[in-house]
């Protein structure tokens, strides 16, 4: 004989209640799916740029091959990266036009370097770098420089030494040269929407270029060299004024913007000896302030930088275990950290762009006051008085005190 369970109306509640949590559980998993994309469907861009052409934009998109990436076969010939171009009277039309020469959908979200071509960013680049900021695809944590007298598709084009993907280099290039160099900024997205739209600092970008044979770069056999004919090098800072490209600071006037910033995490500086040959330092750490102030009516800075830095060589007989010899090096290199920064503002005042932020600084010390002048700070700039204050701290000689070749016979 069957036996039935009768289930009360508490016990009705707690099934509906467990059928109700399974059924959300499950959508969660089903919703999950919607938007789920296919590798073999996508063209990842690790490299994407813009350029001008005629009243259009020429947009290349530089997409890896994952087979070839990550083949281990000897002498293949296959690219690991491809190069796909497209023009559009807009970018977004340009990227779309390239899905009839794409097998595949481009996707951005692993994008490592953006480059801007050298006309259009002395044309304007506010348009340019909408659909960047648009996109929600894109994340923002792709570096950004401009292609110094070249196009962002010769630079894209280029076969690079050491690393497979060339925008990978590019990224990993600029990291690094951030980091221990110095006359570099290697800036990304935000930070460069953010000094566009800022009423008291204008733009930079780093400048990317070719060194020997820009066709040589083209072919495989610049990676199949001990010595490559041609190489991709960053050099000097770009200068914008709004979101035009208006000039390029050298390589000492990069180290001054660099310091004058608070952005130099690690640089060499060299110094004649009193005697002939030169003393160099590694700069391991660095600190600046920077203070906006107005006094009689009139706007002054003042930037005070604090470095610390360690001997890295010497090509004089110095007698580094005395105190006065540490005593006249250090004097000797705040001299030069406070002319690159001199020579930096210099450039700066004469290209009329605040790429510094001294506006920013006068706009917290005296917001009232900035609103007075914040639209007529391009010439107030020019004539803006900064005052420079640099201390320098040996803190280590190395492993010897002083050169072993002190110690030859004459």
């Amino acid at each position: 004989m069957k036996h039935f369970r009768v289930i009360g109306r508490k016990g009705v509640g707690a099934v509906k209640r467990k059928a109700a949590l399974l059924i959300c559980v499950l959508l969660v998993f089903i919703a999950g799916c919607w938007s789920r994309r296919e590798l073999n469907d996508l063209a990842i861009a690790v490299g994407f740029g813009i350029d001008r052409s005629g009243e259009q934009y020429e947009v290349s998109v530089q997409v890896v091959d994952p087979g070839e990436v990550a083949t281990k076969r000897p002498g293949s010939q296959r690219s690991p990266v491809t190069m796909y171009h497209a023009k559009g009277k807009t970018v977004f039309e340009a990227i779309r036009r390239m899905t009839t020469v794409t097998p595949r959908k481009v996707y951005f979200s692993q994008l490592r370097m953006f480059i801007i071509g050298d006309e259009l960013a002395r044309e304007g680049i506010r348009e340019g770098l909408d659909f960047l900021s648009r996109d929600h695809e894109l994340r923002t944590d792709f570096y950004i420089a401009v292609a110094k007298d070249l196009t962002a598709k010769e630079i894209l084009s280029f076969y690079t030494p050491l690393e497979k993907i060339p925008a990978s280099k590019m990224h990993n290039s600029l990291d690094v040269s951030d980091k221990s160099w110095g006359p570099t900024a290697a800036m990304k997205l935000d930070e460069l929407i953010k000094d566009l739209v800022s009423d008291g600092k204008e733009a930079v970008l780093t400048g990317i270029t070719i060194l020997g044979d820009p066709e040589e770069g083209t072919k495989r056999k610049n990676v199949q060299m001990i010595d490559s004919p041609a190489f991709l090098k960053y050099s000097g800072i770009g200068v914008f004024q709004e979101d035009k490209l208006v000039g390029w600071l050298n390589e000492r006037e990069s180290k001054g913007y660099s310091n004058i910033t608070d952005t130099l995490k690690s640089t060499i500086i060299n110094a004649p000896c009193p005697e002939g040959g030169r003393v160099g330092i590694e700069v391991i750490h660095s600190k600046s302030k920077m203070k906006g102030k107005v006094r009689n009516g009139k706007p002054e800075a003042e930037v005070e930088i604090r470095t610390e830095a360690n001997i890295g060589e010497v090509e004089c007989k110095l007698d580094l275990t005395k105190e006065k010899t540490i005593n006249r090096l250090e004097q000797e290199f705040e001299k030069i950290i406070q002319q690159n920064a001199e020579q930096a503002i210099k450039k700066a005042k004469s290209l009329e762009a605040d790429i510094f932020g001294f506006g920013e600084a006068i706009h917290r010390s005296n917001p009232r006051y900035w609103n007075t002048i914040k639209n007529d700070w391009r010439r107030q700039f020019v004539d803006l008085p900064v005052h420079i204050k640099v201390d320098v701290k040996i803190r280590h000689m190395g492993t010897v005190s002083s050169p072993f070749f002190n110690q030859l016979k004459e």
